[in-house]
């Protein structure tokens, strides 16, 4: 069993995240800056932002993997991709680090163009570039060091939960889209993906879409 934290544990993906993984009998430690009312039994929740990298990586020790749920919107806006670099750059060489990106980065087809060059609204693009901006980073990075970064469909969100069906399909670089052109997946089953990947790592230092 690995050792899991996951910042922004307490949003919708990280929430989400942080149950499947306690489902399955992993170690987890829920980072957020506050501790919600409802937790997840088996959990351990600890105070901490990724605006605070050091004392951060101070509360992680000992972890095998950190997942990054914090989207950057409202007022981490710009705040997260240089955070998330210095993350990166900070936690041990041994520690996986997952992110957990946008849709916007996804390529539309095989080849391009991305999705967020292909008609996206304009409110959620300044979001959808800073992820792809992080994306970016960690492809830059010769490090060595072991990441992941995911990005859901294009309706995943909390304004459309949906339900946990144990199934999803991988979709490379490329946006997963049904026979209708539709791209949903719900919450319970994105964090089916991360924990999978967690579990049985398929996408070393690489990036991977989900749906249905």
């Amino acid at each position: 069993m690995a050792r899991i934290a996951v910042i922004g544990g307490t949003g919708y993906a990280g929430s989400h995240i942080v149950e499947e993984a306690v489902s399955r009998g992993h170690t987890v430690v829920s980072v957020a800056r506050k501790v919600p009312a409802e937790r997840v039994e088996g959990a351990t929740y600890l105070e901490g932002t990724l605006l605070d990298v050091p004392a951060l990586v101070s509360q992680l020790e000992g972890v095998d993997v950190v997942v990054s749920a914090v989207a950057p919107r409202g007022d981490m806006q710009g705040q997260v991709r240089p955070n998330t670099a210095l993350l990166a750059e900070s936690l041990p060489e041994n520690v996986r680090l997952g992110v957990v990106g946008g849709a916007g980065g996804s390529l539309v087809a095989p080849g391009g163009p991305r999705l967020v060059d292909s008609g996206f609204p304009e409110e959620f693009k300044d979001e959808a570039l800073e992820a792809i901006g992080i994306l970016d980073d960690l492809q830059a990075d010769d490090s060595g060091r072991d990441w992941f970064f995911i990005h859901p469909a294009g309706g995943f969100g909390s304004f459309n939960p949906g339900e946990r069906t144990g199934h999803y399909r991988d979709g490379g670089d490329v946006l997963v889209t049904d026979e209708n052109g539709d791209s949903f997946i719900s919450g319970a089953d994105f964090a089916i993906a991360v924990v999978d990947e967690i579990e049985n790592p398929k996408h070393i230092r690489e990036r991977f879409t989900v749906g249905y």
